[in-house]
């Protein structure tokens, strides 16, 4: 059977910035690939006002495009913290999804909604047949977390790289096109958003610390032992 991997963020573009690689080549591999939003409400976020449900709507259809699942739960940013209910409504999602794999965020970060997506999603990855009254509960094999780039990440540290070489012009055009959303205007690939430089730069940067061109780079959450000879 085929294996699944989720990943969770607090915002529509948190994955598709800081794992886009990975997931495209989970898709490559024939995994289910799925992003969970926690943030699905963005009536009170200026740039998208009057057109939120085409945002949702939109990365959605994106992410289909390139393999992966979208969802949204129904918080808006701000307006949510670390609660019964939210860390139940992250764990019934992981429950359903039954994932192999999991990314979550790294939990020191300038903006709270990172901060908070990060401690639902460990304690729904780690400890979620705690949170549900029914039903088997699935913990992933693997839990790693993820950055998000310059201006937002505090103190992360990766241990574990991966070579995105072969997907780096569909990663970046992946958030481009998100990005394009945001502007409700159509994606140029010639003319790239600032999210997609600071991506690149980090990718690079990443890169050149493991000896490839583009690379991305997470933290093991759950440490185990590896055959290394």
């Amino acid at each position: 059977m085929s294996k699944t991997l989720l990943g969770i963020g607090a915002h529509y573009d948190d994955c598709v910035f800081g794992i886009p690689g990975i997931m495209l080549q989970a898709v490559r591999k024939h995994y289910r690939v799925v992003i969970l939003s926690v943030i699905g409400d963005y009536t009170n976020w200026p740039p998208v006002k009057g057109h939120e449900k085409e945002l949702l709507e939109g990365t959605a259809q994106v992410s289909k495009e390139y393999g992966a699942e979208m969802r949204y739960l129904k918080y808006a940013s701000h307006r949510f913290d670390v609660t019964a209910e939210t860390k139940r409504a992250v764990a019934e999602v992981v429950a359903e999804v039954r994932p192999d794999v999991a990314f979550m965020m790294w939990p020191h970060d300038t903006h709270h909604d990172h901060e908070v997506a990060a401690t639902l999603g460990k304690v729904a990855l780690q400890h979620g047949d705690r949170l549900l009254e029914k039903g088997p509960f699935k913990a992933p094999n693997s839990i790693y977390t993820f950055d998000n780039g310059p201006r937002h990440t505090i103190g992360f540290e990766p241990d574990t790289f991966v070579d995105v070489t072969a997907d780096w012009p569909a990663a970046l055009d992946w958030l481009g096109r998100f990005m394009a959303l945001v502007r409700n205007k159509p994606y140029d690939r010639k003319s790239p958003d600032g999210a997609q430089r600071a991506k690149e730069a980090l990718a690079a940067y990443r890169g050149q610390t493991c000896g490839v061109r583009y690379a991305e780079a997470v933290r093991s959450a759950n440490v185990h032992p590896r055959d290394i000879l």
